[in-house]
């Protein structure tokens, strides 16, 4: 099994899926309306040149995601079983 690691450590490219949100109710409210929640498959397509924010495929759509809140969401490498 994959290590966890932070979805603002996933590196271009890379396919993860999310392990766990560990955020206010208020931010993951709004994680869960976009579809981030247990077990949803992201792939982080772009970041910014400084880093902040980073762009990623959730479930066919891409959203930016500010470094403070992806560095909420626990996530482990997607296997390529």
């Amino acid at each position: 099994m994959e290590a966890e690691k932070k979805l603002s450590n996933v590196k271009v490219g890379e396919k993860v899926i999310v392990c766990n949100i560990n955020s206010s109710e208020k931010i993951s409210r709004r994680l869960f309306d976009i579809g981030i929640i247990k077990n949803t498959v992201i792939e982080c397509v772009g970041k910014s040149p400084l880093g902040d924010p980073s762009a990623y495929l959730i479930r066919g759509a891409v959203i930016a995601l500010r470094s403070e809140d992806s560095e909420n969401i626990i996530v482990r490498k997607v296997s390529d079983k």
